[in-house]
C-alpha cells in the first residue's frame, strides 16, 4: 500500500514535468519555424546555384572555374587582405574600403541635396512644375554618361568617380522625398494652421516624421543603384577599389578572382540593402 501510494506523486510529478516541457518548447518552435524555413529554402537555393555552378565548369572543360578552386583563392585573398605591396597591388579589405569611401561621400553630397529639393517639390506646386521635367530629362541617363562630364569638370578619375555617384544618389530619394511630402494628408495641415505653428515647427514636427518613411525609402534605393555603379566607375578609372580589382584580376586571366570580386560585391550589396531596410521597419507607420 505504502509503495502504491509514494509512486503516484513521483508519476505526476514526472508526467507534468514532461507535460511543461512541450508547453515551452512549443511555443519557441513556433517562433523559431519562419526563421528555420527561411533558412532551409536559403541553403536549398545556394545548393543548387554551387552544383549549377560545378557543372557548367565541368561542361566547358574547366574554362569556368569551379566552386572549389575559387573558394582556395578566396581563401588566399582573405587570408591577408591588408597587405599593401604598391599602388596596384592592394589586399582586399583596402580594395573594398575604398570603394566603399567613394560610395559613401558621392551618396551623402546626392542625399544633401536630393532631400531639400524633393521637399521643396512636395511642399510646393511652383517647385514640382519647375523642376520635374528636368528630373524627367535626366533620371534615364547612365551614370557612366555623366563620367566625361565628372573628368573634364573635375580633372581627376577618383574626383569623377564620385561624381557619377553623386549623380545616382539623386533621383530615388528626390522622387520619394516628394512623394512622401506630398501625400501629407490635409488633417496634418490643419492641425498646424489651427495651433500656429510656425514653419520650421511645421518642418519638424509634421513634415519630417510624416515623409520620413519615403525618404529613407529612396536612400535604400539609391545606395543600392550607388554600389551598382562604382563597380563600372572604378573600371574605367582605374587606380583602386573593388571595381578596379575585378578588372585587373581579368587583365591576369584569373577568374577565380573576378568571381570571388563578383561575390564580395553581393555580399556587401545586400549588406547595404538589409541595413536600409532595417530602417525602414525602425521609421515605418506603424512603429
Amino acid at each position: 500500500m505504502m509503495n502504491a501510494q509514494t509512486s503516484t506523486p513521483a508519476i505526476e510529478l514526472q508526467s507534468s514535468t514532461s507535460l511543461a516541457s512541450r508547453i515551452s518548447v512549443k511555443p519557441i518552435f513556433q517562433k523559431l519555424k519562419p526563421s528555420l524555413e527561411s533558412a532551409a529554402y536559403t541553403l536549398g537555393g545556394f545548393g543548387i546555384l554551387l552544383l549549377g555552378w560545378y557543372l557548367i565548369s565541368k561542361v566547358t572543360a574547366d574554362a569556368l572555374p569551379g566552386p572549389f578552386a575559387t573558394l582556395a583563392v578566396f581563401w588566399e585573398l582573405i587570408k591577408d587582405p591588408f597587405y599593401d605591396y604598391g599602388p596596384n597591388d592592394k589586399g582586399i579589405a583596402l580594395q573594398l574600403i575604398s570603394s566603399l569611401g567613394k560610395v559613401f561621400l558621392g551618396f551623402s553630397l546626392g542625399s544633401l541635396v536630393a532631400i531639400p529639393f524633393g521637399i521643396l517639390m512636395g511642399a510646393n506646386s511652383f517647385c514640382r512644375k519647375l523642376l520635374y521635367p528636368i528630373v524627367q530629362i535626366l533620371k534615364p541617363v547612365s551614370p557612366l554618361a555623366w563620367f566625361p562630364i565628372g573628368l573634364a569638370v573635375f580633372q581627376s578619375a577618383g574626383s569623377a568617380t564620385i561624381f557619377i555617384i553623386f549623380i545616382t544618389s539623386l533621383w530615388s530619394t528626390l522622387i520619394n522625398t516628394a512623394f512622401g511630402v506630398s501625400t501629407i494628408p490635409a488633417d496634418h495641415k490643419n492641425v498646424a494652421k489651427a495651433f500656429g505653428f510656425s514653419t520650421w515647427r511645421y518642418i519638424t514636427k509634421i513634415l519630417i516624421p510624416y515623409s520620413l518613411p519615403h525618404i529613407i525609402t529612396g536612400l535604400r534605393l539609391s545606395i543600392s543603384v550607388a554600389w551598382l555603379v562604382i563597380v563600372a566607375g572604378e573600371m574605367l578609372s582605374g587606380g583602386m577599389g573593388i571595381g578596379f580589382f575585378v578588372w585587373d584580376s581579368w587583365n591576369a586571366l584569373s577568374l577565380e578572382k573576378v568571381i570571388c570580386g563578383i561575390l564580395i560585391i553581393g555580399l556587401v550589396g545586400l549588406l547595404l540593402d538589409k541595413i536600409f531596410t532595417l530602417l525602414e521597419k525602425r521609421f515605418s507607420y506603424s512603429n
